[in-house]
């Protein structure tokens, strides 16, 4: 399976390239306050690093976390294998979660905190992606906050590679492209199709889309077909805006069983010898 979903593609113009399948990590480190339809216990930390294993074996280098996810950031900073320079990592600022509630700060000072905190949790000199981690309010943020000039300031001083939001409208995510952001994580699936216009933006404006709730956060039954993960990937994927679709699993048979329905996509989507 390799050589397809090892084939990577481009964030912007950062000079990051990622697998078109990433790894979700709340999982790692969060149970509380989720939205997924079945509780869970987090995972050990054998089963961590078994499964950022299966994920790096399969050809994916691309990790989504955030301070907001719990333990994740930690965890990922103590178990990952492999080098640090064979992932790319994705995390964001401005929502912390602590005794089970969610809290923002999307200040200069706070997002400088929560970098640095990042940076250390994580045992990293520099961060590959950080997004802003949007409390529903996209524009406001932009408009009223420093967490983008603070975040860009740090991309020049070489702590972060790439800079972008984890959107929640497409309004604060189209504006985010005009702000010189170089990804956005928006949320599409086939019954969630309301983002559409941020991965038709991307493609024009040469920018990265990261694919959130791709599942509908775990409700499959809600995709409407015999095999919603094959239906839900292909359907993403015939978007050209989709860089690259995050799964949230901490289940290596569900990863196993994704990536070959991914891996078959992206076969399929191959030339021909003769196309080539």
């Amino acid at each position: 399976m390799e050589h397809v979903l090892s084939q990577r593609r481009p964030v912007a113009k950062t000079g990051i390239e990622i697998s078109p399948l990433g790894l979700g990590t709340v999982k790692f480190g969060r149970n509380q306050g989720v939205k997924y339809p079945q509780g869970f216990e987090l995972p050990s930390d054998k089963e961590v690093r078994d499964l950022l294993a299966l994920a790096f074996d399969f050809g994916i280098n691309l990790l989504d976390t955030a301070p907001a996810y719990g333990l994740s950031e930690e965890r990922i900073g103590k178990l990952l294998p492999n080098s640090r320079h064979d992932w790319v990592i994705e995390t964001k600022v401005g929502e912390s979660f602590i005794d089970g509630e969610s809290s923002f700060d999307f200040s200069a000072a706070g997002t400088r905190k929560s970098v640095e905190n990042s940076l250390r949790l994580l045992k990293t000199d520099y961060l590959d992606m950080v997004l802003i981690h949007s409390d529903g309010d996209d524009e406001r943020i932009f408009r009223d906050e420093a967490v983008l000039d603070t975040l860009l300031e740090m991309k020049r001083a070489g702590w972060v590679r790439a800079v972008g939001i984890s959107s929640k409208t497409v309004e604060g995510a189209l504006l985010a492209y005009k702000l010189d952001c170089d990804v956005v994580m928006a949320a599409y699936n086939p019954v969630y199709i309301e983002e559409l216009p941020v991965l038709e933006a991307a493609v024009a404006q040469q920018r990265a889309v990261l694919v959130k709730k791709a599942f509908a956060s775990g409700h499959l039954d809600k995709l409407g077909s015999a095999n919603p993960v094959e239906h839900a990937l292909a359907f993403i994927f015939a978007q050209a805006g989709a860089t690259s679709v995050v799964l949230g699993t901490v289940n290596p048979k569900h990863l196993r069983e994704n990536v070959a329905v991914a891996h078959d996509i992206f076969a399929d989507m191959l030339p021909t010898p003769r196309q080539r």
